[in-house]
């Protein structure tokens, strides 16, 4: 996983328009970069809405959200739509720039071992250098978290 100091990896992925997105779009911007791992899931929907509860205060402090998960743009359409999120959410369906991010890796539920999303954040100052890393996530508090970091 990548850590505080790091430099963004540089990255190309489509949002829920299909329209690229990447760091270099928001040059002097801090960036709020999270992993999930399934749109319309109740863990991802709590994070995402948290996000979009204070998403005005984090503009105000010169920052974005970028949500990635390997979910199809479709799917995020119809997600940022039915939860009114206004933000991108971003396609990786190759899983190419979750890895990069080091967000990829074993999980376990009921018994079961599989390889997933590892539901992570990071925070990326203006010049594109990783300031703050959060490997573990409270979805139900994880945006006033990031909201203090900025």
């Amino acid at each position: 996983m990548l850590q505080v100091g790091d430099t963004v990896p540089g990255f190309s992925l489509p949002n829920q328009d299909g329209t690229m997105i990447s760091p270099a779009d928001f040059k002097g911007k801090k960036i709020v970069i999270y992993f999930y791992p399934k749109d319309n899931t109740p863990g991802c929907t709590t994070e995402a809405c948290g996000f979009r509860d204070v998403y005005d205060e984090i503009l105000a402090k010169g920052a974005v959200v970028l949500g990635i998960s390997k979910d199809s743009t479709a799917s995020h359409t119809k997600f940022r739509e039915k939860f009114e999120l206004p933000f991108h959410l971003l396609s990786d369906v190759e899983t190419t720039t979750i890895q990069a991010f080091g967000a990829w890796g074993e999980k376990k539920m009921c018994g079961k071992t599989y390889m997933g999303i590892i539901r992570s954040t990071f925070v990326v100052d203006e010049n594109g250098v990783i300031s703050h890393v959060f490997p573990k996530v409270n979805t139900k508090t994880h945006a006033t978290e990031i909201l203090a970091a900025l």
